[in-house]
């Protein structure tokens, strides 16, 4: 007899199915005897028939983000929390974390141009995901920056100016897979912005770029992931979090973004997460 189904991995309509993370926990769930299923987040469901709701593959929330985060606030059992959503999906969190003395990124906020003092840097928006609408600039391509730099100043979006850190092109991005608040398995991501490619689209449509392999955080990295996920507020009750940074000039590692909503969790590269993560689910039930 098939498990009853208590579970909803929140989706989008563009993987209906849901993502790799999404199909490997709802085998892994099922070993437990658990039945889940993906659902897409703006479809009509009576979501109150599900014991628990966890976010993951829903994608395409950014232009929707009001809608998206009043869509977690109305569900009756949700991970992670709504608070958490509402604070996670708009990248000036990261302004908080500064204050709270996390290392991040360096980021100019809502700049009125482009930086001089740096040759290369990424103009991005705060509500973003996947590399949307981000680019990276560099020498001669000013006016390209100042045009993207208005574009999404004009479409009132809060705009993230960062210096391009060259350890990205040989290092790579970390990150930092956690598991009811344990640290549970690491990947590295390679590049995502080529050189003078200009806003190239969401990294999930193009498979040559990010590419992920399996990794181990060092002591260091430790440190930074555990110092931003203490700063969280609500953080005591997250299910799962993805803490993505990269070296910085002198080696330390900075934070470059904190992904609380629905990161992808690179289930495949750490054969024992899957069933981490399915009795971590079990357990909220």
């Amino acid at each position: 007899m098939a498990p009853r189904t208590t579970v909803a991995f929140a989706t989008c309509s563009l993987l209906p199915e849901g993502s790799d993370d999404v199909q490997i926990l709802t085998g892994a769930l099922a070993s437990l005897g658990v039945g889940a299923e993906a659902v897409s987040w703006d479809a009509e469901v009576d979501w109150s028939r599900y014991d628990l709701v966890v976010i993951r593959s829903t994608w395409d929330y950014t232009a929707r983000r009001d809608e998206f985060v009043a869509w977690a606030e109305s569900l009756p059992r949700v991970l992670n929390p709504a608070g958490v959503v509402r604070w996670n999906t708009d990248k000036r969190y990261l302004r908080e974390l500064a204050e709270a003395g996390v290392p991040i990124v360096p980021t100019l906020w809502d700049p009125d141009d482009i930086p001089s003092g740096w040759p290369e840097y990424v103009v991005k928006p705060a509500v973003s995901i996947g590399s949307r609408d981000t680019a990276r600039w560099g020498p001669g391509e000013e006016d390209a920056a100042r045009a993207h730099l208005r574009s999404l100043r004009d479409a009132g979006r809060t705009v993230m100016v960062q210096p391009y850190l060259r350890a990205v092109d040989t290092a790579g991005e970390t990150a930092l897979v956690f598991c009811e608040g344990e640290y549970s398995h690491a990947g590295r991501k390679a590049q995502i912005l080529s050189a003078g490619a200009g806003v190239q689209g969401p990294v999930r449509d193009d498979p040559a770029r990010g590419q992920v392999t399996a990794s181990t955080a060092t002591e260091a990295e430790l440190a930074l992931a555990g110092r931003a996920l203490s700063a969280v507020p609500g953080g005591e009750d997250l299910l799962y979090a993805r803490v993505d940074m990269i070296p910085g000039p002198d080696g330390a590692p900075l934070l470059i973004e904190l992904e609380l909503t629905e990161p992808n969790l690179y289930l495949q590269h750490d054969p024992g997460s899957p069933d981490r993560f399915a009795k971590a689910i079990a357990a909220r039930l």
